[in-house]
């Protein structure tokens, strides 16, 4: 009962603490102050940890994150945070959450009504750091990555412009179409450099889509991937940890709505099954890695009062991550 009451503190713990990161103000949550709390937590409970400045994305040829990043004068950051809980070494898996701090939607901007709610866009990487705390406190007996790539979007002199082509880490051209379309670019290149490290399987948590929230409204997470043993699991464990999660279907058909006439993909298939064409051109990055893409477009802020939670960031996902590291563990022992 005692190992219970711990998980059950610890869950609500790592929730408040990811809400709190999402509620504060974007002039005080800028990508550095994201390193600064990730930092934090990683000294606190002993991780390991690591900040991929500008330069080095330049190296590795992170074209599609550092597009996004180059109309903002806050540098971009790429946030890695590991827990070495003493797995068997076969793999690690790997947590990727969107960081976009304030999201404009850049040259291609958004309607200034709710816009202040853009600086909830990193509740995706939030929930990374928060998990990756509670998993530290947990302590499984597996090894787990968080990856959370940070920066801003928005539309100065040297923005990003529909029509422009970047290159992703795996060498994979995208033609920008709509600069709002920017989770998906900075997901991208994540995926790719997650993917380098061996990580697998690969779960990735982002306010993605307005499509999501159309279509799931503000009741339950969006999901879709490559491997559907995995995205069962997620699905299931979501249940049980009280976050309802409903699956989109990736048929192949959808692929041909992202194709581009000058690049290998575009950022965005338009209007039309937005959530699902989003996650095929994430699809496109992590190739036959297992990999689960969760859209929390809709749950992860309200606006009035749900059950227990209270209106503002809801922390969207956090319990359900931890819970899927503790089973995946559970199955090892097996």
């Amino acid at each position: 009962m005692e190992d219970y009451v711990t998980r059950g503190r610890v869950l609500a713990d790592a929730t408040n603490f990811a809400r709190d990161m999402i509620n504060e103000p974007g002039n005080y949550m800028t990508p550095s102050d994201m390193v600064e709390v990730a930092r934090g937590v990683a000294s606190e409970w002993g991780l390991e940890f690591r900040v991929i400045e500008k330069e080095e994305m330049e190296q590795l040829g992170m074209g599609a994150l550092l597009g996004v990043a180059q109309g903002s004068k806050q540098p971009p950051k790429f946030i890695i945070i590991s827990y070495r809980g003493g797995g068997d070494g076969s793999s690690t898996l790997g947590l990727i959450g969107k960081g976009l701090t304030f999201d404009s939607g850049g040259i291609s901007i958004k309607p200034s009504e709710s816009m202040d709610e853009m600086k909830g866009d990193m509740a995706g990487g939030a929930a990374v750091i928060a998990v990756m705390k509670a998993i530290a406190e947990l302590k499984p007996r597996i090894d787990v990555t968080g990856l959370v790539p940070a920066t801003e979007n928005l539309p100065d002199g040297a923005a990003l412009k529909p029509g422009d082509i970047l290159k992703a880490m795996n060498g994979k051209t995208i033609e920008v179409v709509n600069t709002d379309a920017e989770g998906r670019l900075i997901l991208a290149d994540a995926i790719c450099y997650a993917k380098s490290l061996g990580l697998s399987p690969l779960i990735d948590i982002a306010t993605l889509t307005g499509a999501c929230r159309v279509a799931l409204g503000d009741i339950c997470t969006g999901a879709m991937g490559n491997n559907q043993e995995l995205v069962d699991k997620v699905i299931s464990t979501g249940m049980d940890a009280g976050e309802k999660i409903w699956q989109l279907p990736m048929f192949d058909e959808y692929k041909e709505l992202n194709k581009s006439e000058v690049a290998d993909i575009k950022n965005t298939g338009g209007r039309y099954g937005g959530a699902i064409t989003a996650a095929q051109f994430l699809a496109e990055f992590s190739d036959d890695t297992p990999w689960v893409h969760l859209d929390i477009a809709g749950p992860s802020y309200i606006k009035k009062d749900q059950s227990y939670l209270i209106k503002g960031a809801t922390g969207a996902m956090v319990r359900t991550l931890v819970a899927i590291t503790i089973n995946l563990y559970e199955e090892k022992k097996e």
